[in-house]
This record gives C-alpha cells, sequence and structure tokens, in this order.
C-alpha cells in the first residue's frame, strides 16, 4: 500500500469522505487522492515522493507557480508582525486600492476570506439594493455553496429552480431560476417573465467548473443589455477568471462592464482571500454604511493580502499575460493536434492561462454538451498522465491552469506523454 493510499485511508475515519472538498476525493475519477507534501514552482510532490508537473495550482491561484519566493518572502515578514488583528491594517488599504485601479468597474471593493463568501455577499447586496428576492445563474456554473446557489434547474422552461443538496430549503431555492450557458434568447425569455422580480444575474464570464466553456459574445453582450433594461445586477462572479484569463480580467477581456463582481484564487496569491466589489451606489448598502449587513472577523487577513500584493504587483509587468497566453495556447494546440494524429475524438482549447480539454469533437459551448463528453476516456487518460508525471483536475468537468512557472520544456514533456497515450489507445 502507498503512503497516499495510507493517508486516505486514515482520513477517512477523521474527516468525512477523506478529504476537506469533495472533488479532492478522487470520487469522478477513481482510486486514492494524491496528498501532496510540497511544491516548487510548476511541479508538486506527493507523500511517496512522487514528482508531478502541476496543472491545477491549487484550482488556479498559483499564477506565478508554487512557493514563488517573493510571495513566500511577504508572508513570513507579514507573520512576524502578527498572524492577525481583527482591525484595519494599511495593507488591506492598499490592496483594495490596487483592485479598483486593475478593474474599472470596481469603485469600492469588501475583502473577504473566500470566493464563496465574496458571492453569497454579492448576492446579498444586490437584493437588498433592488428589493427584489430573484436571482437568475446558469446550469453548470459554481459560485460557492451558498444555499441560494446550490439549485438545478426546475422541470419546465423559465420555472424556478430545485434544491441540488440536501439541506437548502425548497422556499429558498424557489428565487433562483436556471438557465442555459450561452444562451442569449433563453435569457431574454426569462427577463421577459421574470424581469420585474430579478434581482441579479450571476455568471462565470468564463465557465470553469464544468471544464472551461468560453462565452459567446452575444450572450454577455444580452445579459448586459437586459439587466440595464430591467434594473436587476448583473454580478460577474470572476473568482476563478480574475486576473488569471488577463491583466483587467474576463470583463477587461470581453468589455463587459458589470455592476458588481466577485474575486478570489489570484487575489489572494494561494492565500484564503476573497472580494467583491462594484458600483459605489451599489456598495455604499453595505454595512456600516448601509443596510445590508455583511462582517468577518478574519477578512483583509494580513497574511493573504501580503500573498495578493504581491501577486498582483508581479503579474502587471509588461508581457506577463501575453507570454502566459501564448503558453497556454501551445499547451491545448499540441493536445489537440497529438489526438488528430492518432485518430482521438478530442479537443482543447483556452483562454488567457486557463484550458479545457474535452474527449469530444469540438470544444463544448453548454452544460449539456459537456455531460456528451466521454468521461470514461478521460477518466483513463487522467489516470495514464497522473502515472506519467502529469497531474491533472480529478474530474472531466474542471478546468486547468497554466502559471508563468511552467516551462517550453514542460509544455513540451506534457504533450509527448500526452501523444503516447493517444498512440496506446
Amino acid at each position: 500500500m502507498t503512503r497516499n493510499e495510507e493517508l486516505f485511508l486514515r482520513a477517512q475515519k477523521t474527516i468525512p469522505g477523506g478529504v476537506n472538498s469533495p472533488v479532492r476525493a478522487f470520487r469522478s475519477v477513481g482510486g486514492a487522492p494524491r496528498f501532496f507534501a510540497r511544491g516548487a514552482g510548476p511541479r508538486v510532490w506527493d507523500a511517496d515522493g512522487k514528482e508531478y508537473i502541476d496543472y491545477v495550482g491549487s484550482w488556479g491561484p498559483l499564477i506565478l507557480g508554487h512557493a514563488d519566493a517573493d510571495t513566500v518572502r511577504a508572508v513570513q515578514e507579514a507573520a512576524m508582525k502578527g498572524l492577525s488583528f481583527g482591525a484595519p491594517t494599511e495593507a488591506e488599504v492598499e490592496l483594495a486600492e490596487l483592485l479598483v485601479q486593475r478593474v474599472p468597474s470596481m469603485e469600492m471593493v469588501r475583502l473577504v476570506s473566500s470566493g464563496t463568501e465574496a458571492t453569497m455577499s454579492a448576492i446579498r447586496l444586490a437584493r437588498g439594493f433592488t428589493g427584489r428576492d430573484a436571482i437568475i445563474k446558469f446550469e453548470g456554473c459554481y459560485h460557492g455553496h451558498g444555499d441560494s446557489l446550490l439549485v438545478k434547474a426546475g422541470s419546465g422552461l423559465l420555472t424556478f429552480g430545485n434544491p441540488s443538496s440536501a439541506g437548502v430549503p425548497a422556499d429558498l431555492a424557489q428565487h433562483t431560476l436556471v438557465l442555459d450557458y450561452n444562451d442569449a434568447q433563453g435569457l431574454r425569455d426569462a427577463f421577459a417573465k421574470h424581469g420585474k422580480t430579478t434581482a441579479c444575474v450571476i455568471v462565470e464570464p468564463v465557465a470553469g467548473n464544468m471544464n472551461l466553456i468560453a462565452p459567446k459574445p452575444e450572450f454577455l453582450a444580452a445579459m448586459r443589455e437586459l439587466c440595464t433594461q430591467h434594473g436587476a445586477v448583473l454580478i460577474f462572479d470572476e473568482v476563478m477568471t480574475g486576473f488569471r484569463v488577463g491583466p483587467g480580467s474576463a470583463q477587461g477581456l470581453y468589455g463587459i462592464t458589470p455592476d458588481l463582481s466577485t474575486f478570489g484564487k489570484v487575489v489572494g496569491g494561494g492565500m484564503p482571500l476573497g472580494a467583491f466589489g462594484g458600483r459605489r451606489d451599489i456598495m455604499e448598502k453595505i454595512a456600516p454604511l448601509g443596510p445590508v449587513y455583511q462582517a468577518g472577523t478574519l477578512s483583509g487577513n494580513p497574511l493573504s493580502v501580503a500573498a495578493g500584493l504581491v501577486t498582483l504587483k508581479k503579474v502587471a509587468a509588461p508581457g506577463f499575460y501575453d507570454a502566459l497566453t501564448a503558453k497556454t495556447k501551445t499547451l491545448v494546440d499540441g493536445l489537440a493536434a497529438a489526438a488528430k494524429k492518432r485518430g482521438v475524438k478530442f479537443s482543447a482549447q483556452s483562454v488567457g492561462g486557463m484550458f479545457g480539454v474535452y474527449f469530444a469533437a469540438t470544444p463544448p459551448t453548454s452544460y449539456a454538451e459537456i455531460m456528451a463528453s466521454d468521461k470514461e476516456a478521460f477518466n483513463r487518460f487522467f489516470h495514464a498522465m497522473l502515472d506519467g508525471g502529469f497531474y491533472l483536475a480529478p474530474s472531466a468537468f474542471e478546468a486547468g491552469f497554466v502559471s508563468a512557472a511552467h516551462s517550453d520544456a514542460d509544455i513540451a514533456a506534457t504533450i509527448a506523454a500526452a501523444d503516447a497515450i493517444f498512440a496506446a489507445g
């Protein structure tokens, strides 16, 4: 029995499922999860000492790679001054100023401790600002585990949703309308029927939680137009895409201005940190200025803020995103070419430093299309790559991530390994 297997058996005695977040359990792909002991640059080492080139990067935050020296140094220096104060610090003001500077749609921002907390708070704020209860989300988009968001589509067209998790009251789920991602006409129909009661639309501008699904330009444009027309708040969930797909995040990449945005992952540099912000008139409804209550004892934690500041400053270097985008495209183009050469039904695409691989003829554009891809083929590919020392997300429904630390040689080795797997059938 390997050390990873021993740890997994041990963990299941005291931790539900042996993991502290469900996808880590490898339930989708089978086998025992890898317990990581350390990371450096683009690489991680598991409890058995096996080395992997990592394309998960803590699910996106590690855009500079593991244990970036400047980031680690900043966290160490902050820790020496105190782990937490529960009081304001100058560094959190600096981070807020930097976020507002980098994201033109944000006039004010509130720091929190996670992406889930950011999206929950943004939805509460949208409801408080509009005085409405209903929200619109999209099938396959994940916005954290808030009760209003763990909702699946209703049984008929334009019906409100049903709970997708035990513990979510049906009375709460009935205020969430779940639509098809990338369906602009469906969104128009929903607003025609429910526009007067809709508080907000929340969307991953580039979906990353049903694998990578790129938005159709008309989809995002229709969303902005309809929210403006009906007085609803448009929330871009940029927890994953924020500073990952470009210097202005997804909203900068696609030229759409949301009313509120949520951030996490990259803005914390690998430490637990989230943020939500937007128009001043909306943000001024948050306590202590307004009636919408939101609080967090560890919000703006100095260690997380220190890591976030270093990361955001480093990714602002000239050419950073051009290089990251090119590197990621080289990876997906190489994988797709290798599959085509071997006659394997496979496709891949990327947006900035995010990518998706699919055992489907063309990159999916919706939840239904991604669900129709060959999940078993992905699982076989995942384990073959894992055995070869390449760590991909352990699910066919998760995006992958490239970091600035990945070298051309790392990318070439990954493509070569995939080609060998495709050739073997």
